[in-house]
């Protein structure tokens, strides 16, 4: 058995985790096994699922700006003490620079996943560019979720080597596949029948721009008294949104579930779903949503890549009214499920395709 040691900052439910967490449980652990390294040890949602699953969860000291000694140590003694591991594949990459050589000098190959297009503003996302920028010489693998992903990070001649490796963000699609019955049950406990159901499933950060969407969904509800907003995850800026809700007098008709494992059957209780994200390195949530049958209104600065069906629709941010025209066009829903499959992001593809991945490179590493 290969056991192969993922760095993913936390467990928390996010993009990388999830996607994470969709090829763990569907790839053969017979042959592969996954261990995970968090720096964030209270955010931990999946962590009782990866035991069950005989993985194995680790605890590294966090980057804080001035501790790269103490960053580089740790991973050497991790090393020393844990031979087993002839694979790193990291998930976070601000401050892997400092990391990937250490494994490299224990004869460990890796790969860096780049799972996102923006390091965010500021002094702190300017520092973080900075570190990444060796990241594309270290690595034996540079891996991204999509083609834009992978030349943010990496450059587009990085993205033209055999080094590179393009994994979309696979999906179980047959989960997707809710029941009329199941869907009316769904409506019927969460209070939403006879609503019109727009829904969102993202943590709540300023990247999600959940603002924006509280801007747009007020003027949805201006114009359709059955609206209500279903926000699907948690996150720091759970409560600042909630405080929002209350101040544009739409409170009673936004609904906030927290992190949920029934996600599929959420998104079969919508009857569209927004995105106004700004910025994703692919966007799992929106592949999801479509394998549900959903129409969706994401926003511009997304990639082309997510766009799997005539299901989605681009808008420019920035404009609510705008926004509100789309989602109260009451699009039928449709089933996309062949065309997600012929993109490839049917997860047991996924699953496949990173098993060959990581037996070569385990073959290369033991030489």
């Amino acid at each position: 058995m290969i056991r192969v040691l993922h760095m993913i900052a936390s467990l928390d439910v996010g993009g990388s985790q999830t996607m994470m967490m969709n090829i763990y449980r569907n790839i053969d652990r017979e042959k592969i096994q996954f261990d995970f390294v968090i720096d964030h040890p209270r955010e931990d949602y999946f962590a009782d699922e990866i035991r069950s699953l005989g993985g194995r969860v680790y605890t590294m000291t966090p980057f804080h700006g001035t501790n790269a000694g103490e960053i580089k140590r740790d991973w050497n003694n991790f090393f020393y003490t844990h031979p087993e591991y002839h694979i790193l594949h990291s998930h976070t990459r601000s401050y892997a620079s400092l990391y990937l050589p250490v494994a490299k000098a224990h004869g460990v190959k890796t790969v860096i996943h780049s799972h996102s297009t923006s390091t965010g503003g500021g002094v702190k996302g300017a520092v973080k560019t900075v570190m990444q920028l060796p990241l594309r010489h270290q690595a034996d693998v540079l891996m991204a979720c999509s083609l834009d992903a992978g030349e943010w990070l990496f450059g587009k001649r990085a993205c033209q080597s055999e080094r590179f490796v393009l994994l979309p963000n696979g999906i179980d699609v047959r989960r997707f596949a809710v029941s009329r019955e199941t869907r009316a049950q769904y409506r019927r406990e969460l209070g939403l029948e006879g609503k019109y159901v727009i829904g969102n499933v993202g943590r709540f950060y300023d990247v999600k721009n959940h603002t924006f969407l509280l801007d747009v969904f007020q003027k949805v509800h201006e114009r359709d008294e059955s609206a209500v907003l279903l926000l699907v995850g948690v996150g720091p800026l759970q409560q600042e949104t909630a405080q929002k809700a209350v101040r544009l007098g739409i409170a009673d008709q936004v609904i906030m579930t927290g992190n949920r494992d029934d996600v599929p059957q959420l998104l079969g209780a919508m009857d569209v779903f927004a995105f106004p994200s700004l910025w994703e390195g692919l966007g799992i949530a929106v592949v999801e949503a479509q394998a549900a049958g959903l129409p969706c209104v994401i926003s511009d600065t997304i990639t082309k890549e997510v766009g799997l069906s005539d299901l989605v629709r681009y808008l420019p941010l920035g404009d609510a009214e705008m926004w509100a025209d789309a989602l109260l066009e009451r699009r039928a829903r449709e089933d996309v499920t062949d065309a997600i499959v012929k993109a490839g992001y049917d997860i047991r593809v996924t699953a496949q395709r990173l098993t060959g991945l990581y037996t070569r490179l385990d073959r290369e590493a033991l030489g």
